[in-house]
């Protein structure tokens, strides 16, 4: 091989590279039969019904704050406790869902992103998202303990039992997990099942999303019946007069969009939503992650190039080595 036919052999290789690592990975699309939860927080009373049914449906025991107090009182996600109401307040704290002055509840549990950063670092499939209902699940059969998830997600949910001999990861899996399996045989999330007001709502994302279009459009003041349970056959329904509604779907694009959606008469800023771009972390870590695998084929290309040339220059005319 003449030098300027391994050159252009060795540029055309890397021009052929560079083309691969221009290609960005996008978002994932929602799971075809994607289903989640959509939280009001504007009809929740913070009555943690849904914290204790959470708890009785996973086997965990309660998070008790101090001897003095009989009742589960976790104040924050942790091994034992997969899914917890907090409040926010401001000043007098007088007037529900007002932000001068207000307070509201907010419920902080898995949000189930369409395109989930804890599945793209887990190492050895231990995080699952399913293909058909977008739910993302753990399976601590596989799991090396890793932590991986936990600093790639936004919302601070994966939680280590760190006080157990043999801890493992726990998160919210939408009641689906192994031995629990409610979506499968047809039923809804227990949090959804109990909430006495509808603020936790279960359904397909894409009427949960036609949902709180609908309250998007209400005007402050207006009697709405609320559903209850499952949005496409609600058991009941609470009614009262609509809220002045932030107009913003959380979990609608953010992260890529989620599974469980929040919509609330307070700034989320407020209610300690993270800053999200609507490209998942997910999708520019991968993209980032490939160019460099492909860039550091670059070496190995233009090395096996350099390694035929000298080969072939060493030969003498009759095919033997010199």
């Amino acid at each position: 091989m003449k030098r300027r036919d391994f050159l252009k052999v060795t540029v055309g290789g890397t021009a052929a590279t560079l083309c691969t690592t221009a290609e960005a990975r996008s978002n994932l699309e929602p799971a075809p039969q994607a289903v989640g939860m959509l939280f009001d927080s504007t009809l929740c009373v913070g009555c943690k019904a849904c914290v204790s049914k959470c708890k009785q449906v996973n086997d965990m025991p309660p998070v008790i704050d101090g001897d003095e107090l009989g009742w589960d009182s976790a104040r924050d996600l942790s091994g034992d406790t997969l899914n917890v109401i907090k409040v926010y307040r401001e000043g007098e704290a007088k007037t529900k869902d007002a932000e001068i002055n207000g307070y509201c509840f907010e419920k902080q549990s898995c949000m189930h992103c369409v395109d989930p950063g804890c599945v793209s670092v887990c190492p050895c499939n231990a995080m699952r998202r399913d293909g058909l209902t977008g739910i993302v699940t753990h399976h601590p059969d596989v799991c090396i303990g890793c932590r991986y998830c936990m600093v790639s997600c936004p919302y601070n949910v994966p939680q280590f039992e760190y006080n157990e001999l043999f801890g493992q990861i726990q998160k919210c899996q939408m009641c689906n997990q192994a031995g629990v399996e409610r979506i499968d045989n047809g039923k809804m999330t227990g949090c959804a099942e109990v909430c006495p007001t509808g603020s936790t709502l279960f359904g397909s994302r894409e009427a949960l999303l036609q949902e709180a279009r609908r309250r998007m459009e209400l005007k402050p003041g207006e009697i709405y019946n609320y559903p209850r349970g499952d949005v496409r056959d609600p058991y009941s329904y609470h009614e009262k007069p609509a809220p002045t509604y932030k107009q913003h779907i959380w979990g609608e694009k953010e992260g890529g969009g989620t599974n469980v959606m929040h919509i609330s008469a307070v700034s989320f800023d407020k209610l300690g939503m993270p800053p999200l771009q609507e490209r998942s972390a997910a999708s520019i870590a991968e993209t980032v992650q490939h160019s460099v695998y492909s860039y550091l084929a670059l070496p190995a290309l233009a090395l096996a190039g350099l390694s035929y040339t000298v080969r072939k220059n060493t030969r003498d005319d009759n095919g033997g080595e010199q």
